[in-house]
């Protein structure tokens, strides 16, 4: 995933979080917005209730090489923010992939093929 296709900014995070356009389950909570580009961009939150800093970082490298790895499967033009929940602490690549198929298609953001 590129810099460009990173959501950094606080403000950029607020205005998502404010839309409360949201789903979750018991891995992950996604928040999705419109955006004006032609590509996504995507923001990770873990915070300290998950673990300590090598848990997290751990969490947020699944986190994005799932997305980045399912990025075509997606449709474009949003802004979306996963929080990981605790359970994600204790969970393997594939569940959080899974976990996270399972929220972009309830948020009916997979790609018909």
């Amino acid at each position: 995933m590129r810099a460009i296709n990173r959501l950094k900014k606080n403000e950029d995070f607020r205005r998502v979080y404010q839309k409360k356009r949201s789903m979750a389950n018991k891995l992950l909570i996604i928040y999705i917005l419109k955006n004006k580009y032609e590509y996504n961009r995507v923001g990770f939150t873990v915070s300290k209730k998950v673990g300590k800093s090598v848990i997290r970082n751990r969490v947020k490298r699944l986190l994005r090489e799932s997305c980045r790895l399912n990025e075509e499967k997606i449709l474009q033009g949003y802004d979306i923010i996963f929080i990981a929940r605790n359970t994600a602490s204790k969970a393997s690549y594939k569940e959080i992939e899974n976990a996270m198929m399972h929220l972009f298609g309830k948020m009916k953001l997979v790609k018909k093929l």
